[in-house]
């Protein structure tokens, strides 16, 4: 594939990024009227030839990739994928700025960035060029030999694999009701939120998070199995087990066939998502506009969502799948430690957008319903806090939800830190999230404190007002002598930019700082 150059997504002076700091999360461009996305869907389906290349599929080279460059011409490759985006240019809410940026090279980083969660599959189908053409002589990073065409033998009858191979690798054994998969990690793994498991019709997927490298397993059972899984990580030596009851007791022959990216280990970045209907069973109002939806994964889904990572919801809305990511929070902010074992239940803090294209779906949903979640996402890691003494954290409206496991983690599991501060920015009082939850939580915890900023209060208000500025910003962050700091920042993306850059001129590094996107 191609190299991307190292450059700003969006541009710095890109219209996607000037709306007023801590206003409501969407920044876009104004579009002509009659180019939303609905417009798009229905432009798409028009029958119209938007490849130029009437139906047919291509073969795409990197030379041929890079001539078509322009705004009429415009070629760009995600994943592998080529699709011609000059027909979509006027109607990106990024602008056109945005889209050609990656004109004829690969866009993948520069996607990733600001849009994994978008179902770019959903929306470009219609302006698919082909495939990048690879050498065949060129292996893909990560990507294991062929599987066996056959069913799998017991791992335990082969040669190990010598000591400087890094990669995960799995064995099988079984006794006669139960069949067991045990995955050497070969490194030391998070207590929770490391392993995904999907058990459906015989079929069995498992993803390990592995940082920022996923390793996966992905068969048909030779035989029928129960739908439930149970899951033992032994997180010191790196080990992963998994057991499943037969149906029927017995010895089985083989584990199985294998499926596609069956035992490989790729970067993160580059593994499709994965989604799984669960159930919605409640839904819990928080303020006037905000609810917490309470999901239940199927009866065979094992999944433990890390601190800071998002999922993303799916839903088909007027024959377009629509894409939205979202931080998961516990059922409280006096939820229990991650070291216990959880619910097969997510909680979904969601603000409803009356002209939004997906929250007025969801909040149209009823209890029983089905959602399309991903699995686990995001490159935050809890790695750079295994030192840090000081936690700061900086929210803007439904930009607290990554914040409230943070608080968690910092308070219960996190024994470096001493000191956790929240500053939480919203437009009026009763914007406020869990505003009753955070106080009481400061009144019994002297490590944690928070403080709130409104932009629009009324008259009785007697804290903080305005936005995010450097003035606010050195009243809050405050490097004590021999401590070690670290920042996170998260709301719209205006506020998230602004935040950010205010907290590096106030000497903040960017190992000291992370700034959620999306």
């Amino acid at each position: 594939m191609l190299n991307v150059p190292t450059q700003s997504f969006p541009a710095l002076g890109s219209q996607q990024r000037v709306a007023p700091a801590g206003q409501s999360g969407r920044n876009k461009v104004a579009l002509k009227p009659g180019h939303s996305l609905m417009d798009w869907v229905r432009f798409a389906k028009s029958g119209r030839d938007l490849t130029g290349l009437r139906g047919r599929l291509i073969q795409v080279t990197e030379d041929e990739l890079k001539k078509h460059n322009t705004r009429d011409d415009c070629w760009t490759c995600i994943r592998g994928m080529v699709y011609n985006v000059s027909p979509y240019m006027d109607y990106h809410p990024g602008g056109e700025e945005e889209l050609m940026k990656a004109a004829g090279m690969d866009g993948t980083d520069l996607f990733d960035k600001v849009h994994r969660w978008v179902n770019y599959e959903s929306m470009l189908k219609e302006c698919l060029v082909g495939r990048m053409a690879t050498k065949t002589s060129a292996t893909i990073k990560g990507m294991a030999p062929p599987p066996p065409p056959t069913g799998l033998a017991s791992l335990s009858s082969a040669a190990p694999p010598p000591d400087k191979d890094s990669r995960p690798r799995y064995d099988w054994f079984q006794t006669d009701g139960t069949v067991n998969l045990v995955i050497y990690t070969k490194r030391k793994i998070p207590n929770s939120g490391c392993t995904t498991v999907d058990l459906e019709g015989g079929i069995l997927r498992l993803e390990v998070l592995l940082w920022k490298m996923s390793y996966m397993l992905h068969l048909r059972l030779a035989e029928e199995v129960e739908g439930s899984v149970a899951v033992q990580t032994a997180c010191a030596v790196g080990k992963i087990q998994l057991s499943i009851r037969k149906q029927v007791q017995g010895k089985w022959t083989s584990l199985g066939q294998p499926l596609e990216f069956h035992n490989t280990l790729l970067r993160k970045r580059d593994r499709a998502l994965y989604y799984r209907d669960c159930v919605l069973v409640s839904k819990t109002e928080v303020n006037h506009n905000t609810h917490v939806f309470r999901l239940q994964l199927p009866r065979g889904t094992v999944m433990h969502v890390p601190v800071g990572k998002h999922v993303c919801l799916k839903a088909r809305i007027q024959d377009s799948d629509v894409v939205k990511p979202y931080t998961p929070v516990d059922q409280t902010l006096a939820a229990a430690s991650q070291h216990s074992t959880p619910e097969p239940h997510l909680f979904l803090m969601v603000k409803v957008y009356p002209d939004g294209l997906l929250t007025p779906h969801l909040n149209s949903l009823h209890i029983g319903d089905l959602i399309s979640v991903s699995g686990p996402d995001g490159p935050f890691s809890l790695r750079p806090l295994r030192d840090v003494t000081h936690l700061y954290l900086l929210a803007a409206g439904t930009g607290f939800t990554p914040m409230t496991r943070l608080i968690r983690s910092a308070l219960q599991d996190l024994d470096t830190i001493r000191k956790t501060k929240l500053l939480f920015f919203n437009r009026q009082e009763e914007d406020i999230l869990w505003r009753s939850q955070l106080d009481e939580l400061a009144a019994k915890d002297e490590r944690f404190q928070v403080e709130y900023v409104l932009s629009d209060p009324c008259e009785r208000w007697s804290g903080r007002t305005g936005r995010v500025d450097q003035s606010m910003l050195e009243d809050f962050l405050i490097r004590p002598d021999q401590s070690r700091c670290y920042v996170c920042v998260c709301g719209p993306t205006a506020f998230t930019e602004l935040a950010g850059g205010l907290v590096k001129q106030q000497g903040f590094s960017e190992e000291e700082l992370h700034t959620f996107q999306g």
